[in-house]
């Protein structure tokens, strides 16, 4: 890999999400060596991968190179390739353009969608964990709206123009809100031979509620406002079959979509090589200790999504979002150093910093630990929380001139087909 042989220990970081790029950052310029692997060349601000989805956003407003990142430490590698596996023995990592060893490695790959074991869904739906696919969420979007345009089919039309996500987490609650926009705001002025009422955007929740992670009163709310712009809620709806035309579900609901957006869940994105018994089967995370040690490997740590840590406070692990992942690779930076230096590690406490989900303008919903609230103002903290967390102060300005030019304008600017998006026949 072309990385020199240096007299201090080497650390290798797999994955440049949250918890890779903040651990990049704890250990910049210190007395260690650090090699950052990823298969892309970029970190990616999940959070508003829905915006780009919908035409809200450009993909380089939330995307930002890594190498950008670390190029101002000089202890620092970047190598761009797949891991392929493990091997603990001889503490070396496989990837697609060779070996390195490591004195200590961080697994920081995060998760991928989880289809259940469904290979119908898997085949013919769309996932959203990355910026090719919500680029391919928005094309055919797109494009559904320009074949709507031309069918004198009318149900064809009508599946051209019925959307469905599963899913009524943050993401999908996000997303349902944001096409909601398109119907409300593009579509009567874009396409103005259509109807915008013949558009329909049904929202599947298997759960008794959406935004289940959340307080009560945020889900009451979240679920008012997806009403109020027009989305149809259906909870206790598990979504059984889907073969590209029609969706079945475990109820008497059937729906003729051509477009069915897959946010029902993600399960670890593993790295082989670890003994079965490091690995919690179910959601495919690494068990660790207080000090994000991998059971059975004091030299692996793993972080964030991939990081199963139970405690008494979560005995389920820590929640699948950015803050766990961040703040277990700020105490993990000052950890390694300890641990080089033979003194005692720190274990890992989370804060709650609370939760929060936006349903369109003007609206959203935020949990702190002593106060819920929704409405306008809770969507002005989605907004300034959610600026100030994205990477880059280039990716900010974008971001940020691209809300208010959306606000003002009630228009999406990025309603571009780039890359056309053909679905498997």
């Amino acid at each position: 890999m072309n990385i020199p042989q240096v007299n201090v220990p080497r650390l290798v970081i797999i994955g440049g999400g949250f918890a890779g790029i903040n651990l990049v950052k704890a250990l910049g310029n210190k007395p260690i060596q650090v090699v950052l692997i990823d298969k892309r060349n970029y970190h990616t601000f999940q959070p508003l991968l829905y915006q780009v989805s919908s035409a809200g956003l450009e993909p380089d407003s939330i995307a930002y190179p890594l190498r950008k990142i670390i190029k101002r430490y000089k202890n620092m590698y970047f190598r761009m390739t797949k891991v392929r596996s493990i091997d603990a023995e001889a503490k070396e990592i496989h990837t697609d353009i060779g070996v390195i060893g490591y004195d200590y490695l961080v697994i920081a790959t995060g998760t991928k969608t989880n289809y259940f074991g469904n290979k119908a869904i898997e085949a013919h739906s769309m996932p959203m964990k990355k910026v090719p696919q919500a680029l391919n969420i928005r094309s055919l979007i797109l494009q559904n709206f320009e074949q709507a345009a031309i069918t004198n089919d009318k149900a064809a039309r009508k599946a051209l123009l019925t959307f469905v996500i599963v899913g009524g987490g943050p993401t999908g609650v996000e997303l349902a809100g944001a096409i909601a926009e398109l119907k409300n705001q593009i579509l009567p002025k874009d396409y103005r031979d259509l109807i915008a009422s013949d558009m329909q955007i049904y929202l599947l929740e298997g759960g008794a509620r959406v935004l289940s992670t959340m307080s009560d009163e945020a889900s009451k709310k979240a679920a008012r406002f997806l009403t109020q712009l027009g989305v149809l809620v259906h909870c206790n709806t598990f979504v059984k079959d889907y073969d590209g035309k029609k969706v079945t579900t475990n109820l008497s609901l059937q729906l003729e979509s051509e477009t069915l957006i897959w946010a029902a869940g993600v399960t670890g994105d593993v790295v082989k090589g670890l003994k079965a018994e490091a690995l919690m089967e179910r959601t495919n995370r690494y068990k660790v200790n207080a000090y994000n040690q991998v059971e059975g490997y004091p030299d692996i740590f793993a972080l964030g999504d991939i990081a199963l840590m139970a405690s008494d406070a979560y005995p389920n692990g820590h929640p699948q979002v950015a803050q766990p992942a961040i703040q277990q690779a700020q105490l993990l930076g000052k950890n390694i150093l300890k641990l080089m230096e033979g003194k005692p590690l720190k274990k890992f406490k989370y804060m709650d910093k609370g939760s929060m989900a936006t349903v369109g303008r003007n609206k959203a919903v935020v949990d702190l630990k002593h106060y819920k609230f929704g409405g306008f103002f809770a969507w002005f903290i989605w907004m300034f929380v959610h600026l100030m967390a994205l990477v880059g102060f280039r990716n900010r300005v974008l971001v940020f001139f691209n809300w208010c030019y959306n606000y003002i304008n009630f228009d999406k600017a990025s309603r571009l087909i780039i890359r056309p998006f053909y679905k498997l026949k």
